[in-house]
């Protein structure tokens, strides 16, 4: 029994340890796409930053469904609909974080960006590893067929 909880655990561990390289690779995407319309476009910062997350939410979801939770199912549209509905939770949990970083705590906007980020990691892992790609079960049915011989 202690195999298997070692086992299942140290799963968990490289599962979290992929979501976390995964969301690396979304958050340099999200920085570099709100740099790109924030600073060179002339786009609002806040619109930028849901451009930058936008795109990113397509790359982790791919990269997530493949091979963080290594998901072959056949269910991508529904997946994605809900990876976007809790990325969206995420995003305004991260907008409302960044807001209070910029506006209140007067913190540079991609060092609050950042700690914004770090801060909604564990929503983002939790919900999408429970919601969005758990494993499903799979039942088997056997139809039996009885013979009588009388």
């Amino acid at each position: 029994m202690r195999r298997i909880q070692k086992l299942l655990k140290r799963s968990l561990n490289v599962q979290m340890l992929k979501f976390g390289i995964t969301g690396g690779s979304g958050f340099v995407i999200d920085m570099s796409v709100t740099w790109i319309f924030r600073d060179f476009v002339g786009i609002n910062q806040y619109g930028a930053h849901a451009i930058g997350f936008f795109v990113a939410v397509i790359n982790n979801y791919l990269i997530n469904k493949y091979w963080t939770f290594r998901d072959n199912s056949k269910h991508s549209i529904r997946q994605f609909v809900f990876f976007f509905a809790l990325s969206l939770i995420g995003m305004a949990l991260n907008t409302i974080f960044l807001y209070i970083f910029v506006e209140y705590l007067e913190i540079n906007f991609y060092v609050g960006k950042l700690l914004a980020v770090m801060l909604v990691f564990l929503w983002n892992y939790l919900s999408n590893s429970i919601m969005t790609f758990r494993k499903q079960e799979v039942s088997k049915t056997y139809n039996t067929i009885t013979i009588n011989s009388n």
